[in-house]
């Protein structure tokens, strides 16, 4: 899986834990689960890391490259444990060099130590020096505060507010050592202030140039016979997401030839001097000499280019004929319905499949205008992706899509590419296809939640911090959300057209269809993490995030009906204490979001299925209702009269009339949100991953 975590466990310096189960089995064969890691590295794999073994051979700077995440469980003479026997506990200094300099350089090192540490035999306390973290040789005894009433099985005191403990408060050390720490170390765990020693660490976590380090002073809580005890499994997952190496300067370069890119910036210039001779409707109102000239330019390099692309012979042998015969009816308004009836990305969803598209057309969230656009794009089709869309999500007209390069339409706040946006003389009898530009909108989604997390003082989640720092885990996030998002407008319970924004209805009516297809997004993210797809955490985390803090501060307040969605959402979540804002500070209670969300989504979808034995206009009050029970209406509405205030002749122009361009004005909070963030939501125009 891409994107995520490699994690490599030690395993050639007499590890007291093996993650290969049979291994654990012929070091112990009476009970292995006392020696087995086996469950720790499935949760991991279920999470979508990598897992490996590293079990000969020295630990070389070239072995510690290829992973993001170094993981050390108990080296121990034979002594005293039952070991993998496969060399010697004591790490050579240039191995601890190399694991020192890999840290420095962003790696993550997870060191699992052991009560009576010095007794073992191995030199765990010069690999810790490294960091600044010591081992104290003690077993701690807590009798007041033990699990399951054994005094060396010592329940850790969490340490409050921080990120890695999210959902994993709850940790018992059995016959654990106490741990030292250098300054600004952060304490997970320590022992209660009536254990013997008292108030010590038990587990700490450490920045160390751009990696990270993360100590227990016990083995036992991650072992296959205790990793299922209390919350010790969210505390794993939680420890090595934060460990790992955070992707840094990610790139998705083509690889393409510097001819096709010099070739296509010829195409652009072609397309952006035709631009300004092109009126609203895509006629040429200006020099018709000249655009011939431009026209002739854009099929020349349309003509070099295709060689390039020839999954799309057919598609651009129409273009071409479009385009001149576009010249020879005098550039009067184009019509490419012909090479719009060629065009089937959704036959050829390939990962990686690139396309060259030229159409006139307009840009949603962009130009208003059907200029011809070129548009150069990938197609984002992971395995994973399609075995879900074959097997459970089946929707045939979704096409997920990465820009390689566009036309100034483009460089817009636009992130489709849709069918009917483009000029045809007539309309097709139906669309077969719509592309979403999941690059765009990871990247927007992650520019704007990290500084929104900023502003808020949030403390994120590993999994969250990963999600904002990983561009291609956005994306590969935001592919699945907008599979499932797309494909609920046609599911369910549907008392009007879905897409009623293009009828004459209150906005409101889309807000609630778009917020719902995005719960029930959450909703499934939510079955599916369960059953371990490991995409499906994040979505959970993009649609919360997107949802609470880009959309309602995002556009123009006029019939902003994604703005007033997410407004809907954070205002129930904070009802209900989920979400809060208190010393200015936002906490989300992660351990109750999925349920509130939930609640929320049987609320709308309740309305829906009410809504099929309704009238239009009590249906219309029925989803005013259910919106303003959260959100404030503009204190000079007339819908929140209630029903007698509304005008009684010509609906439905009438009442709809009546709704006022913000009928739900943003909250304070968000107010405060949109002045602080307004820069940063400028700057996300026509981004670019």
């Amino acid at each position: 899986m891409r994107a995520f975590p490699r994690v490599l466990f030690d395993e050639a310096h007499s590890e007291s834990w093996s993650i290969r189960r049979e291994v654990a089995e012929s070091m112990n064969p009476a009970h292995p689960d006392d020696n087995s890691y086996a469950r720790a590295a499935g949760l991991l794999r279920g999470l979508g890391h990598t897992v490996t073994a590293h079990v000969e051979g020295p630990v070389t700077p070239a072995l510690l490259h290829g992973h993001d995440v170094f993981v050390v469980a108990h080296p121990s003479a034979e002594r005293w444990e039952r070991t993998t026997g496969l060399g010697s506990p004591v790490f050579p200094v240039e191995e601890l060099d190399a694991i020192e300099a890999y840290v420095a350089e962003g790696g993550g090192l997870i060191v699992l130590a052991e009560c009576e540490q010095e007794k073992y035999g191995n030199n765990l306390a010069d690999l810790l020096a490294r960091f600044g973290v010591g081992v104290e040789h003690t077993t701690v005894q807590d009798p007041r505060y033990a699990y399951r009433g054994v005094a060396t099985w010592v329940l850790g005191e969490p340490v409050a507010g921080d990120e890695l403990l999210v959902g994993a408060r709850r940790a018992c050390f059995y016959r654990s050592g106490v741990l030292t720490g250098p300054e600004g170390a952060s304490v997970l765990f320590a022992t209660s202030p009536a254990a013997d020693p008292a108030g010590r660490p038990l587990a700490l976590a450490v920045r160390h140039g751009l990696g990270r380090v993360v100590v227990f002073a016990d083995s036992d809580l991650f072992g296959d016979d205790s990793i299922g005890d209390l919350d010790h499994e969210r505390l794993w997952g939680n420890v090595v997401t934060w460990a790992a190496r955070l992707p840094r300067g990610e790139s998705r370069d083509s690889g393409r030839e510097p001819a096709v890119r010099e070739l296509f910036e010829g195409l652009k210039a072609a397309v952006e001097g035709l631009r300004p001779l092109q009126a609203k409707d895509g006629s040429v109102a200006g020099d018709r000499d000249l655009a011939v000239g431009f026209v002739s330019g854009i099929v020349d390099h349309l003509v070099r280019l295709s060689p390039y692309f020839p999954q799309d012979a057919d598609y651009h042998a129409a273009v071409l004929a479009d385009l001149r015969k576009w010249v020879e009816q005098g550039l009067g308004v184009p019509d490419f319905l012909d090479s719009l009836n060629a065009f089937h990305p959704d036959e050829q969803r390939e990962d990686g499949l690139e396309h060259l598209v030229v159409f006139p057309m307009y840009t949603q969230n962009g130009n208003l205008n059907r200029n011809i656009e070129a548009v150069w794009i990938r197609v984002i089709w992971p395995d994973w992706l399609a075995e879900l869309e074959r097997s459970r999500y089946d929707n045939p007209l979704f096409v997920p899509i990465a820009f390689e390069d566009f036309t100034a339409g483009y460089d817009t706040n636009s992130a489709v590419l849709f069918p009917e946006t483009v000029a045809v003389r007539e309309t097709p009898a139906r669309f077969t296809w719509g592309g979403i530009f999941a690059d765009r909108e990871a990247a927007r989604f992650r520019a704007v939640s990290r500084a929104a997390a900023d502003t808020l003082k949030l403390e994120l989640p590993p999994d969250a911090a990963r999600l904002l720092a990983s561009q291609e885990l956005a994306q590969d996030t935001f592919v699945l959300w907008d599979l499932i998002h797309d494909r609920t407008h046609s599911h369910g319970d549907l008392p009007f057209d879905p897409f009623m924004i293009k009828q004459r209805m209150p906005y409101w009516l889309y807000s609630l269809e778009e917020l719902r297809c995005d719960l029930t997004a959450f909703g499934e993210a939510v079955k599916l993490e369960a059953e371990g797809v490991p995409h499906a955490r994040y979505v959970q985390i993009a649609v919360l995030f997107d949802r609470m803090f880009r959309f309602p501060i995002t556009g123009a307040r006029v019939r902003n009906y994604d703005g007033l969605g997410g407004q809907l959402m954070f205002a129930y979540l904070h009802k209900v204490d989920i979400v809060r804002w208190t010393d200015n500070r936002l906490t989300v209670d992660w351990s109750r979001l999925a349920d509130g969300v939930a609640d929320l989504r049987a609320e709308v979808e309740k309305l829906y299925r009410d809504g099929i034995d309704r009238s239009k206009l009590a249906h219309w009050l029925a989803a005013y209702e259910l919106v303003s029970a959260y959100v404030e209406p503009h204190p000079a509405s007339v819908w929140n009269k209630g029903v007698e205030a509304l005008p009684v002749e010509g609906f439905p122009k009438a009442v709809v009339d009546a709704v006022l361009s913000d009928e739900f004005p943003l909250s304070m909070f968000f107010e405060a949100l949109r002045r602080k963030l307004t820069d940063v939501i400028d700057s996300t125009k026509g981004i670019r991953a």
